[in-house]
Parts: C-alpha cells; sequence; structure tokens
C-alpha cells in the first residue's frame, strides 16, 4: 500500500492541550492510514495518552482540528465518537470476571432489542433471532483472538495475555472502525506478546480495521507498527519505519539519555 496516495482515515492537524501552565500536546500533526497498525511511542509524560484521549473525545482540544472519515470530530463526545465508529479500548467496560468469556463478548452490541421488557413478552421470536446471531459473531470473533476453546471459561479465570485478547475481542463486537488500542502489552508476558501481535495483525489484515497503538514494550511495537510515529515533551518528535525509529538519533536520546522522566 502506498501511504502517499492513501485517504488517511484519521488526522490530527495542529493539535494542543494545555492543563494550566502545562503544554500536555503542542501542535501535534500525523495522519492515520487505514488498514494499517500506527504505532505512537514515547517516553512517560510524552503526551502520548493525552492524545488518546483527545481522539477519543474524552478531552477537547484548546486548538486544531481532528478529522475522522473526512468528518471532523473534535467538537463530539466519547460516546459520539464511540457510536462513528472509533472505539478506544477502555470504551468496552473491563471484562465481567464472574461471566463466560463468550457472555463478555454478547453483551457488548448496544440496543438489543431484548433489553427492552416489551420485546420479551411481544416479540420473543425477534429476541432469539438476534441473540443466535449475536452468539454466532461473537464465536467467530473468538476465534479470530484465538479464545474459542476458552469461551466457557470465566473471564477472572484468564491470563494477562488472554485478557487483552478478550479485550480485543470485546472491542470488535462494536464493528470499529479503527481501534485505539492502550498499552496492548503491559503485563503480559513475551510468550503471549507475541500471540497478541499475531493476532493484531490477523485482524487487520481479515477484518480490514484500522489499529493506532501506544505501547511502551518496544519488542511489540517494533514488530506490528509500521509506521510509528515517537512523541517527547507534547509534541512529535518524527515518523517512521521500524527501522528508521530505531536508528534515529533522537529517538535514542530520548529513551537513553534521560531526555524526558
Amino acid at each position: 500500500m502506498n501511504l502517499s496516495t492513501t485517504k488517511p482515515i484519521l488526522s490530527l492537524r495542529n493539535i494542543r492541550k494545555y492543563f494550566g501552565g502545562v503544554k500536555a500536546v503542542d501542535g501535534v500533526s500525523f495522519d492515520v492510514a487505514p488498514h494499517r497498525i500506527t504505532g505512537l511511542i514515547g517516553p512517560n509524560g510524552a503526551g502520548k495518552t493525552t492524545t488518546f484521549n483527545l481522539i477519543s473525545g474524552f478531552y477537547k482540544p484548546d486548538e486544531g482540528e481532528i478529522y475522522f472519515k473526512g468528518e471532523r470530530i473534535d467538537g463530539l463526545q466519547l460516546h459520539e465518537t464511540f457510536h462513528k465508529g472509533l472505539c478506544r479500548t477502555f470504551q468496552i467496560s473491563r471484562e465481567l470476571k464472574l461471566m463466560t468469556v463468550l457472555e463478555n463478548l454478547m453483551l457488548v452490541p448496544p440496543g438489543q432489542i431484548g433489553e427492552n421488557l416489551f420485546n420479551t413478552w411481544f416479540n420473543p421470536n425477534g429476541v432469539r433471532k438476534q441473540e443466535r446471531e449475536l452468539r454466532d459473531k461473537a464465536l467467530k470473533t473468538l476465534e479470530s483472538v484465538g479464545l474459542l476453546h476458552l469461551k466457557d471459561e470465566y473471564a477472572g479465570n484468564l491470563s494477562g495475555g488472554q485478557k487483552r485478547l478478550l479485550e480485543l475481542a470485546r472491542t470488535m463486537m462494536a464493528k470499529p472502525d479503527i481501534i485505539l488500542f492502550d498499552e496492548p502489552g503491559a503485563g503480559v508476558n513475551p510468550t503471549e506478546r507475541k500471540i497478541l501481535a499475531d493476532r493484531i495483525r490477523q485482524l487487520v489484515k481479515d477484518e480490514k480495521v484500522t489499529v493506532l497503538l501506544i505501547g511502551h514494550e518496544m519488542e511489540l511495537v517494533m514488530d506490528v507498527c509500521n509506521p510509528i510515529i515517537v512523541m517527547d515533551h507534547g509534541k512529535k518528535l518524527m515518523e517512521g519505519t521500524p527501522e528508521e525509529v530505531g536508528n534515529d538519533p533522537r529517538v535514542l536520546e530520548v529513551y537513553l539519555g534521560g531526555a524526558s522522566k
């Protein structure tokens, strides 16, 4: 795919966000190409999470513009961006530990007709039909992330890596166009991290979803993301391929030279 000729699914233009005298995000601009995994990295305090909050509608930028699928969204609230197909992982509430993996997925889609008591009395066939459809979709989604064999397991019994895969699967049940994935490798051992990376890549390929990923685990980021955007002190430092990022002296200085704490 030629990024230079691909219309971006997400665009930030000169975004700024201040907290008192602190410039948390200071004039950041970048594009996210569709059907790719774009990384967003930087040391603690670089502004990555605030940028995610601005994109998703949790915060409103003080300056600048954000476009999603060609529509300006920087004035929208969290639930409004969610319904437009932009999903941050925390917008799907954390797993319900005392429910099964399958049940966790089936609860995600909003507006289920069975939630209305009137429908359970007067439209039971419609309720059952929708439940069958949701179950089929949930099973297919679990298969795509490699959790089908755990469909009847309680979510609270999953390992750290399996919970990350469940988080990804629950997000997919919301039918997003883009997923903002915050620290998917946190608390995950190397073996499970490799599985997670493979599943994310496969989902992007099969489901044509777009992923923007914050990561501190550089092995995971370098493995799955291209391009990678680097932030420091609220600014965009550089953007490039994993090889370009890994060899850029500015990035090495930020991570190894103590430029940001």
